[in-house]
C-alpha cells in the first residue's frame, strides 16, 4: 500500500508533502514519517482494521480496550459530553497545559496510564440521538466493550440482543463487578470491594497483620486482561462461524480465578489460607530477609536452589540438617530455618548480598521503589518507557508495551485523547455525517466539539 491508499483508507491522516499532518480536533500535532513507517504503524499490526466502541470507564474496561489499541485496533472512547470518564479528574498529579493560556482542565496521570491508542468522542446517551450514533457506529465495528450495570444498556437500546440485529457479527464484552446472573449482579463492582469479597484481601499482608489491599487495583487489571483475551478467542471463533458473540466478563469471578494455588489448597485440600507477607506457603526460603540498611527478596525452588543459597551465604552446615534437606522439611520447619537465614542476612548491606549472588543461579532482588524500578537496565534495554507528544501536555512519558512480536512492532501511535477530540473525525469520515448535521448535534447538546 502507497502514502496515498493508505491516507485514503485512513480519512484522518492528510498528505502533504513529505508529512503527515494530523487533526486532533482543537489540537493538532505534526510530525515527519515515511509511508513505509506509516504502513508498519497502521497496516501491519495483528488488530490492524478491527474497530472498537469503547464504552467502558475507570479502568478495567479501558484497560482492555487500550491492550486492543495497542495491537492496532480502532479504539472509538465513547465519553460523557459533560467531565468524560471519571478518572480524568483523578489527580493529582496531573499533565499541565503546556499552553499557560489554555484554561482547561488538565488531564490526570491515571488517565494517561491507560487509555493510549484511542480516539475520545463524545456522545450524550440520554438522548435518543446519542443512541442512534452508536448504532451506526455498531454497523461499521467489530467489537463493543461496556461496563455499565447489567440491564442498562438494555433499558437504553444499546443491549446485545439490539445490537445484534443491527450486526450479527459484534463481538459484544460486557464488564461487572459480578456477572449478568445470579444474586449479585445488579451490585455496582469496585476493584477494593471484590479484594476484600473474594478473598484477595485475606491473603495479603503480614502474617499476623490486618488485611490490605494490593498496591495496584489487580483486580481490575486482571478482569481487564481476562476481557482482552476472550474477545481475542471470540475473533478466532468468528472466523469460523461468521458469527459474534456476547462475552460476560466479572471482577469477583476473575478474582477467584485468580486465587491459583491459595484457591487450589482449599478445594482440594481444605486448607484455609492466611497472609503470610512476602513468604511462600509452599515453598521456603522464598521471602523478603532484612539485610543491615532494607531487604532483599530470595527465592528456592528446589533443593539445588537451596544448596547453592547455602554456599554462598557460608551456612553449609545447614545442608546436612535432617530438618532441611528437602523442601517439605524446610516448610515444616520454617520458623526454625528462617530465624537462621535471618540473622545471616542482617550482618551486610543489600548491595553486598546483590553482589554475592549474581551469577549464581537462585531467584535474588532488590525491592526497588519506582524511581528504581524505571532506572533499571533491563526496563530501559527493553523500551519500557516511551514518551509521545500529547496535544495538551506536550512531551510526556508513559510506560510501552510488555509483549514483543517477531514481525510486529505495537507501539505508542496515538497519545491518550483529549475529551472528544475525535468527535467531528469519527462522525465525518467513518459514519458520513455531514456538517449540517453535525452542526445539528452540537446545538442539540448531544456531542461536543
Amino acid at each position: 500500500m502507497n502514502l496515498i491508499n493508505l491516507c485514503a483508507k485512513r480519512p484522518s491522516l492528510a498528505l502533504s508533502n513529505s508529512r503527515i499532518r494530523c487533526n486532533f480536533g482543537r489540537y493538532k500535532s505534526e510530525i515527519t514519517i515515511n509511508s513505509k513507517e506509516i504502513e508498519q504503524t497502521l497496516d501491519n499490526l495483528p488488530l490492524a482494521g478491527y474497530r472498537v466502541v469503547d464504552l467502558t470507564r475507570i479502568l478495567a474496561g479501558p484497560y482492555c480496550t487500550m491492550l486492543l489499541g495497542d495491537l492496532g485496533a480502532e479504539i472509538i472512547k465513547v465519553e460523557n459530553p459533560q467531565n468524560g470518564d471519571d478518572s480524568r479528574t483523578w489527580g493529582p498529579p496531573w499533565a499541565y497545559n503546556k499552553d499557560s493560556n489554555d484554561k482547561s482542565s488538565p488531564e490526570s496521570a491515571y488517565f494517561l496510564a491507560i487509555n493510549r491508542n484511542k480516539k475520545s468522542i463524545t456522545i450524550n446517551l440520554k438522548t435518543q440521538l446519542g443512541v442512534q450514533i452508536i448504532k451506526d457506529l455498531v454497523k461499521k465495528s467489530d467489537i463493543l466493550v461496556e461496563n455499565y450495570i447489567p440491564g442498562k444498556l438494555d433499558k437504553m437500546g444499546l443491549g446485545y440482543e439490539e445490537l445484534k440485529k443491527i450486526n450479527p457479527k459484534l463481538i459484544y464484552a460486557s464488564i461487572t463487578g459480578y456477572g449478568q446472573t445470579g444474586p449479585y449482579a445488579k451490585r455496582a463492582g469496585y476493584d477494593v470491594i471484590v479484594e476484600a469479597e473474594a478473598g484477595l484481601m485475606h491473603i495479603t499482608g503480614e502474617e499476623g497483620g490486618e488485611p490490605v489491599k494490593v498496591g495496584v487495583a489487580i483486580t481490575d487489571l486482571t478482569t481487564g486482561l481476562y476481557t482482552h483475551g476472550a474477545i481475542m478467542a471470540a475473533l478466532i471463533s468468528r472466523m469460523r462461524t461468521n458469527q459474534g458473540q456476547r462475552i460476560d466478563c466479572s471482577l469477583i469471578e476473575c478474582q477467584v480465578a485468580s486465587l491459583a494455588n491459595i484457591g487450589s489448597n482449599y478445594l482440594i485440600a481444605n486448607q484455609e489460607a492466611s497472609r503470610m507477607g512476602t513468604s511462600h506457603p509452599s515453598i521456603v526460603p522464598y521471602q523478603r530477609f532484612k539485610t543491615k540498611d532494607s531487604f532483599i527478596m530470595i527465592g528456592t525452588g528446589n533443593d539445588g536452589q537451596f544448596r547453592i543459597l547455602c554456599n554462598a551465604i557460608e551456612k553449609r552446615t545447614l545442608l546436612h540438617d535432617e530438618r532441611f534437606k528437602t523442601n517439605s522439611g524446610r516448610v515444616k520447619n520454617r520458623k526454625e530455618l528462617i530465624d537462621i537465614l535471618q540473622e545471616k542476612f542482617i550482618e551486610y548491606d543489600t548491595e553486598y548480598w546483590l553482589s554475592v549472588f549474581s551469577d549464581k543461579g537462585i531467584p535474588f532482588a532488590p525491592i526497588n521503589n519506582i524511581k528504581k524500578t524505571f532506572e533499571h537496565p533491563q526496563i530501559i534495554a527493553r523500551e519500557m518507557i516511551q514518551e509521545i507528544d500529547h496535544p495538551k501536555a506536550g512531551k510526556i512519558k508513559l510506560t510501552g508495551i510488555p509483549v514483543k512480536y517477531s514481525k510486529e512492532n505495537p507501539r505508542i501511535r496515538l497519545p491518550p485523547p483529549t475529551l472528544g477530540q475525535h468527535t467531528h473525525e469519527v462522525l465525518s469520515n467513518i459514519l458520513g455525517y455531514s456538517e449540517d448535521k453535525i452542526k445539528t448535534l452540537v446545538e442539540g447538546h448531544i456531542i461536543n466539539q
